[in-house]
């Protein structure tokens, strides 16, 4: 599968349809397809519109991620994992 190509947080402008915004989220699709989730800021009226799942080759990068966005990132990469192996990713009850 292809490897991401834009980082989170960055702010990103899609070539089509001119939609700006952060990305937040991305997903990987079994045919290859890399897609991410680029959340708009907030309006003029202080309302949160809604996000969009956007393909990558749509998306031109406007602005890397903040410093901020890169810690808070890291931090999160740094925790550590419990170990899970049960269904749904909780313990197993059974040892």
């Amino acid at each position: 599968m292809p490897e991401f190509k834009i980082e989170m947080g960055s702010t990103v402008k899609s070539i089509i349809s001119g939609f700006q915004g952060i990305i937040t989220s991305r997903s990987e699709h079994i045919n290859g397809c890399n897609r991410y989730w680029v959340s708009p800021s907030v309006d003029k009226d202080g309302k949160i519109p809604d996000g969009y799942w956007v393909d990558e080759q749509e998306l031109k990068v406007v602005k890397g991620p903040s410093k901020e966005v890169k810690a808070m990132a890291d931090h999160f990469k740094k925790k550590e994992t419990k170990k899970v192996d049960g269904p749904g990713g909780f313990p197993s009850k059974i040892k």
